[in-house]
């Protein structure tokens, strides 16, 4: 492989992570323009090495090798958080970005921009059809259930922590707020707040309740199933 061959190949697989980085960087993923080119410049690198190096070397030894990296790279993008666990899409599109750059690095430049393009399509078109569909399934195929959340909280805060409660429940998707109440404690410096809400399943309570517990002046919070 001459030098022209190593430059073209390794200069379409960073092009490729480029793009691919560029959308991830629009929509404020952990993994953005930089992270996505390196992974595919590298990548690229590593395969044109063995190209460079030896006549008759074969590419899929190293990129045997940089599959294996990339899943440790991947994998520490992973991060769970309660119920929730994130970072599943980055890692899936860094390891994809790593086989474009491999496929670039290997020469297959036709293929590897398919793939690119194939990722990108995924991200841009599939995103409003996974939330459509997300919607009808929280409509169709699960039950709603009534929920109480109860709280206490320090006299002077309840105000806040009904605003929090407000803000809280518009972020989580599918959770609608049916009451709320503030009463007065049986502990002195304490008021019970009560707030109804009906949601497809316990996740998202549970999500809301985590993040409520947080607002300052909060001792106590809980939740239950108020009916079916």
């Amino acid at each position: 492989m001459d030098f022209t061959s190593f430059a073209a190949d390794v200069g379409v697989a960073f092009g490729l992570g480029v793009a691919i980085g560029f959308e991830r960087e629009l929509r404020n993923h952990e993994a953005g323009l930089r992270t996505n080119a390196l992974v595919a410049l590298g990548a690229g690198l590593f395969v044109s090495l063995s190209r460079w190096t030896v006549a008759e070397g074969d590419p899929t030894r190293i990129a045997g090798q940089v599959v294996t990296g990339i899943g440790f790279l991947a994998g520490g993008v992973i991060i769970r958080d309660g119920f929730n666990i994130r970072g599943l899409n980055t890692a899936g599109t860094l390891w994809c970005t790593a086989a474009i750059g491999t496929l670039a690095g290997s020469g297959f430049l036709l293929a590897a921009t398919f793939g690119a393009a194939v990722v990108l399509l995924l991200h841009i078109l599939l995103r409003p059809v996974t939330t459509l569909f997300d919607a009808w399934v929280r409509r169709h195929a699960f039950g709603a259930a009534n929920y109480r959340l109860k709280f206490s909280v320090a006299d002077g805060q309840a105000i806040a922590l009904r605003s929090a409660i407000l803000s809280e429940v518009e972020r989580e998707p599918g959770v609608t707020l049916t009451g709320l109440r503030t009463d007065a404690s049986l502990t002195a410096g304490t008021q019970s707040l009560t707030a109804d809400a009906v949601a497809p399943g316990d996740r998202p309570i549970e999500r809301l309740t985590s993040a409520l517990a947080q607002v300052s002046g909060v001792s106590a919070a809980g939740w239950e199933r108020h009916g079916a």
